[in-house]
């Protein structure tokens, strides 16, 4: 249905736009530029990429209006994606650095790399925004995963390691994590930690 409507330009969809018969071939390229990647950077941020690029997959998919071929080269298309944009924000000694930079967002305007990703497979910003939740916030950080639909709504964990944290001098205590510490309007849980001791 979406691939007959205004696909987009391809000079902004880069070299994987659907383009009908030849969209195996651009999977299959699709798969080998994240294969590349995921091999440059191992497995040190794998699991928390997939885990978020199958999650908004996966609110794509509730739609029904794509194929599982367009659902899987869009999951492709964004985990290269990210691989990409984090490979220099990754701070699994700092899990909260970088956060922002890490984290997607939809509030009234569409995230860019899920809007690139969107256009790899024909969808224009327009058709994506009709697809997915107008206000949606997903963290995307070293140890976890987490997302949040609306701005008042509740944060929940798509994804949790087993492995513990690494913690560092400013990290003794858990404190709250990096979400937790922008919802109370808070740039770190160190400061808070700070103030915390100042006062106690």
């Amino acid at each position: 249905m979406f691939r007959k409507l205004g696909l987009c330009d391809a000079r902004s969809c880069g070299p994987f736009r659907y383009n009908g018969p030849n969209f195996p071939l651009k999977l299959l390229r699709a798969l080998s530029h994240s294969l590349r990647l995921e091999k440059a950077f191992g497995d040190t941020m794998k699991t928390e990429i997939s885990t978020a690029a199958n999650f908004v997959t996966s609110l794509l998919r509730t739609a029904g209006l794509l194929t599982e071929e367009q659902l899987q080269h869009f999951s492709l298309s964004l985990e290269g994606a990210l691989l990409g944009h984090y490979q220099h924000h990754w701070f699994p000694q700092a899990p909260c650095r970088g956060s922002g930079y890490r984290c997607l967002r939809i509030n009234h305007k569409m995230d860019p790399l899920i809007g690139t990703a969107a256009c790899a497979i024909g969808l224009s910003r327009e058709q994506l925004f009709a697809l997915l939740p107008r206000e949606l916030t997903l963290w995307v950080d070293p140890y976890e995963v987490s997302y949040r639909i609306g701005e008042d709504g509740s944060t929940c964990v798509l994804y949790e390691s087993s492995v513990s944290q690494p913690r560092t001098a400013s990290s003794t205590d858990k404190g709250p994590s990096c979400k937790g510490a922008l919802r109370t309007g808070q740039s770190s849980p160190s400061k808070q930690f700070k103030m915390m001791t100042a006062s106690g």
